[in-house]
């Protein structure tokens, strides 16, 4: 039986994911106050599970909320 917990999750905060050059740190943020961003508060830093953002990001499709919401109208 496989253990899912055996592996701590790589938790980052959002300057540290813009830094890689994923995406800006402004689009991040944007998606984080929508709720669209696997976080976790410790006091008012958001760290991010940076394993799940990648997995959101590799399963993206254009019809998807998250590409609509940069849309401009």
């Amino acid at each position: 039986m496989s253990n899912e917990f055996s592996k701590p999750p790589k938790m980052m905060t959002i300057r540290e994911i813009a830094r890689l050059g994923i995406m800006p740190e402004h689009a991040l943020r944007i998606m984080l106050k929508a709720g669209q961003l696997p976080a976790l508060y410790v006091g008012k830093k958001a760290l991010v599970n940076y394993d799940k953002l990648c997995d959101l990001l590799h399963n993206l499709n254009a019809a998807s909320p998250i590409s609509q919401s940069y849309k401009k109208d």
